[in-house]
């Protein structure tokens, strides 16, 4: 079995596929160039990505209305002004955080970076309290 050493531990590849698998975040890795190389794509995406996206540039699978935007953050990055940026937008009526934190080598040198898209509707309850405390008890 396939270990990986990181900082903080190890763990096998099977133990790390299943955390993308089962943590209900989208995580995408783009190079250095901004093309896609990876993907977490699990069953909890609310922006589909298949195989086809892998190699294709960033701004390819987002929505026009977005590019400009996300071009604009790259760039920071790219240039080392920006290191990372969390965004709250509305995606079918409900909330959702897109984050992109840069990537960079033990020397500084710009990797790319990941984007991070998570709903959040449930960190937003009214009552998290008292949701939070059922949570523990609940089978």
């Amino acid at each position: 079995m396939e270990t990986i050493h990181l900082p903080g531990g190890q763990l096998t590849l099977a133990q790390l596929s299943a955390i993308f698998q089962t943590i209900p975040v989208e995580f995408d890795l783009l190079d250095q160039d901004d093309i896609i190389r990876w993907s977490s794509m699990n069953d909890h995406r609310l922006f589909t990505r298949t195989e086809s996206d892998l190699g294709k540039h960033v701004l390819a699978v987002h929505p026009s209305h977005s590019k400009a935007r996300v071009q604009a953050v790259l760039d920071q990055m790219h240039h080392g002004e920006r290191q990372s940026i969390s965004l709250l937008i509305t995606h079918h009526g409900q909330p959702v955080n897109i984050a992109f934190y840069a990537l960079h080598d033990d020397q500084g040198a710009y990797l790319g970076c990941v984007e991070v898209t998570q709903p959040v509707a449930n960190h937003q309850v009214k009552g998290r309290w008292w949701r939070n405390f059922k949570q523990i008890f609940r089978h």
